[in-house]
């Protein structure tokens, strides 16, 4: 929704000045949609979160009752999380880990590793045998698979079925799967494959992707106990209140897990689980004429929340109109209909919406950013011109 919950409206309202920007979470929105999105999905689909996506303890907490484990790309992902959410399963993927990641992960008991590459999977099994003998570590050899019929067609960001650093192109990666099948590492157990191949995808979409995923997976005629489908469920910054069909998707899974009983299907969404619970709220400090468009000038910027500037896209937003202004200088506001919000930044790319309906925006008025609990405060580049960092609320409990 463009409109923050009562909840967040009013934390927004009630801080000062000198309290914004803000990051404000609400924790028991995010509750409920996991829940939802829980729901919908078939019992013999794991659902792992992206941590990537946003890694805020108190997100990674409430997450807790509805996911089954926890994707981390990075060593330093890997520590976060484990001391967040102690004891919950982590799945360890990414290109280019280091033989201290591993061996980190290793010793941290890591469910599962998504290797990479013929190197990664080489150097895994050195370190496992030094670093955990006597146990098996689980592998999921990750794919490239090129995808006929245009199933990526109108993706946001495809890490699969062209040139890319992820995984192995399939005649890699069938060598390498068979061999983990016969043994040839005795310290590491084909578990499964891995095939994460695009992000912003709608349901029928990942399901045709999970369905050509699955099919190849089973044709290798070797034993797999899971395929794991990836995330990358499409979240409409256009159109906010337009979700992804979980519905449609959990139907389109329950179909493959009856065609293939043996396999578990997992899936790794990041973005469209936390994204909706979070706002990006600040304060408008000026209003202006320039070449016959009327700009906005918010405290803070991109170097807080960069997913506009990433994503190309306009951040959808609300604005919170405030009545009192406490300075004897006169308070601007907007003459015409729209007005582009943009940053403290030296940069004229520091916009975070264009031509936002705001009839009658004053200095002193409130704007709360919708779809700021992913990709957000986590991707920005936050010590350019050494602004004050925004706060932090938790609204509602996290466990």
């Amino acid at each position: 929704m463009t409109s923050p919950t009562p909840a967040v409206r009013d934390r927004v309202l009630s801080l000062t000045s000198r309290h914004l920007p803000a990051y404000v979470y609400d924790l028991t929105a995010l509750r409920g949609h996991a829940a939802t999105l829980r729901e919908a999905l078939p019992e013999r689909v794991e659902l792992y979160y992206a941590a990537k996506a946003n890694p805020e303890p108190e997100i990674l907490t409430a997450l807790r009752p509805y996911v089954d484990g926890y994707e981390v790309s990075s060593g330093g992902e890997l520590a976060h999380v484990a001391k967040a959410v102690p004891g919950h399963p982590l799945a360890f993927g990414g290109p280019g880990k280091t033989p201290d990641e591993v061996t980190a992960a290793l010793e941290e008991g890591v469910e599962r590793f998504h290797v990479e590459s013929e190197y990664e999977l080489r150097m895994l099994a050195e370190l496992a045998r030094r670093a955990a003998p006597g146990r098996r570590v689980a592998v999921l050899p990750r794919v490239n698979l090129p995808l006929a019929g245009g199933a990526l067609a109108g993706s946001s960001l495809a890490m699969g079925g062209r040139p890319t650093p992820f995984g192995m192109d399939p005649g890699r990666a069938e060598p390498v799967i068979r061999m983990l099948a016969k043994g040839a590492y005795p310290q590491l157990e084909l578990r499964g494959v891995h095939a994460h191949l695009a992000s912003g995808l709608e349901a029928a979409q990942q399901v045709a992707v999970a369905e050509s995923v699955v099919t190849w997976a089973a044709g290798l005629g070797v034993r797999l106990d899971e395929v794991n489908v990836g995330g990358g469920m499409h979240v409409d910054y256009g159109d906010p209140d337009r979700r992804f069909d979980w519905t449609a998707y959990g139907t389109g899974l329950a179909r493959l897990t009856e065609r293939y009983p043996e396999l578990t299907l997992r899936i790794e969404p990041g973005r469209a689980l936390t994204a909706y619970c979070g706002w990006y709220a600040t304060e408008v400090l000026d209003v202006k004429p320039s070449h016959g468009e009327e700009f906005a000038v918010v405290r803070g910027g991109t170097h807080h929340l960069r997913t506009p500037a990433t994503k190309g896209h306009d951040q959808p937003c609300s604005v919170l109109h405030v009545d009192g202004w406490p300075h004897p200088w006169p308070r601007p506001a907007a003459e015409g209909e729209r007005v582009t919000l943009a940053g403290q930044l030296c940069t004229p790319k520091d916009l975070l919406a264009r031509r936002v309906p705001a009839a009658g925006l004053r200095a002193g008025d409130r704007v709360a950013f919708a779809l700021a609990g992913a990709y957000a405060w986590n991707i920005s580049h936050h010590d350019f011109l050494m602004h004050p960092r925004p706060g932090f609320h938790f609204l509602g409990t996290a466990g």
